[in-house]
């Protein structure tokens, strides 16, 4: 069964009825056994990075969590948020991450932003230079995305990049190390791309 973690935050439901609507079966859940015994894993996640991992210690999960992605190699799909916390670090907090990810979260540069560009980045972008991975078979070249976020991924092995987007410089937007992956964007607010996305996910891994 696939699983979309339950620890307080995350646009649970908006993941669950995409899902449904491609004919996928999940289930939302924040119990330990549940997330134990599932098949794969969806980490959602919006708001602050400090508070997304005080909440998860909160709910008795990061050890399971530890155990069946880096030990069972359960794959996991990491959203917005969710795809933060799998870094070390971030600039918008002091706490520590899952530390998943070698790698950060930081904030925009706004030095290197236009003066129509504002914080939060929010709208319609195209992500590209994507490597090859089963979570994007079938998907056209530069398919366009939702985001919302005012961080960023900041990898330490560009091998770990899944995908990038640009808004006034190229970030990384996706990324993707042995059955761990994270997209900065929002598939379950993506239409037609976020759902062959998810379906891939779902299906192909």
């Amino acid at each position: 069964m696939l699983t979309i973690i339950d620890y307080g935050i995350g646009n649970l439901s908006s993941i669950k009825n995409m899902l449904r609507h491609i004919g996928v079966s999940a289930q939302i859940s924040s119990d330990i056994e549940m997330v134990a015994q599932a098949e794969k894993l969806i980490l959602p996640g919006v708001g602050h990075f400090n508070y997304g991992m005080e909440q998860l210690h909160k709910s008795g999960l990061v050890s399971v969590l530890n155990k069946r992605v880096l030990e069972d190699k359960v794959p996991i799909l990491g959203i917005c948020l969710g795809a933060q916390l799998l870094t070390k670090s971030s600039e918008e907090g002091s706490a520590p991450g899952l530390g998943w990810i070698d790698g950060k979260t930081i904030a925009f540069n706004k030095d290197k932003l236009t003066s129509i560009q504002k914080i939060p980045h929010m709208g319609w972008s195209n992500v590209s230079n994507y490597q090859q991975s089963k979570l994007f078979t079938n998907i056209p070249t530069e398919p366009r995305f939702y985001f919302v976020h005012s961080y960023h991924l900041q990898l330490n092995n560009k091998k770990d990049e899944l995908v990038t987007a640009n808004y006034g410089y190229q970030f990384a937007a996706g990324i993707e190390h042995e059955n761990i992956l994270g997209v900065q964007f929002h598939p379950e607010k993506s239409h037609k791309f976020g759902m062959k996305l998810l379906e891939n996910f779902a299906k192909l891994y």
